[in-house]
């Protein structure tokens, strides 16, 4: 399985910001958008390429083309959705799909109340999404279900990942590669990840 964290100075200022407890719900979720979409520049860097002929204002001819009918997003629900905004800035003709999972706090492992996916999604290159790797077992759970659902071409785009998480998903999924921005030191007995940023839902949505 292939880890990549992305160090670009940009992203890693953002990070900072986005730990930082004082920071806002409002702020917070402006600086997700705008670091999902810089996140978003590195998973699809190696896509292929099609072309498709066009007329410039001197002449036609074939020039290299993202075919985002193709590409498909999937946002683990709720947090997921945080990142997906920026992600649809980048490429607005990509399909979204969602799969709700909760983690249940007594035993850290998730729970499915939701399952929506674009048709063929088989044939499509897919992007899992969610802020969090923790414990891994939703992310887990989650590449399992699309598995099921015919998806082959996966990739699993998160904020911040915890070695524990990274261990899990690297046991059960490791044909599906990991970026991140960071890879953070541990779990707490809670399974949140340290220092980590808190509950990203909560930041995001104000439930805290």
């Amino acid at each position: 399985m292939s880890i990549t964290v992305v160090t670009h100075p940009l992203v890693q200022h953002k990070l900072t910001l986005m730990r930082e407890k004082s920071t806002g719900n409002a702020l917070f979720r402006r600086t997700l958008r705008e670091i999902s979409f810089l996140l978003a520049y590195e998973v699809t860097k190696d896509f292929e390429l099609g072309f498709r002929e066009i007329e410039t204002p001197l002449e036609k001819g074939e020039f290299p083309w993202l075919e985002g009918r193709r590409l498909c997003f999937v946002s683990i629900l709720r947090a997921g959705n945080g990142l997906l905004e920026g992600m649809l800035d980048l490429v607005p003709d990509a399909r979204v799909g969602h799969i709700g999972l909760y983690r249940d706090h007594a035993t850290l492992q998730p729970v499915q109340y939701y399952l929506k996916l674009p048709e063929a999604i088989g044939e499509r290159d897919v992007i899992v999404v969610d802020p969090m790797l923790a414990t891994g077992n939703s992310v887990v759970s989650a590449l399992k279900h699309l598995k099921d659902a015919g998806a082959r071409r996966l990739r699993f785009m998160c904020l911040l990942a915890a070695p524990e998480g990274v261990a899990a998903l690297e046991e059960s999924h490791p044909d599906v590669p990991i970026f991140t921005a960071a890879i953070d030191r541990q779990l707490n007995e809670k399974g949140y990840i340290l220092p980590g940023l808190g509950d990203a839902g909560d930041r995001i949505y104000g439930t805290a």
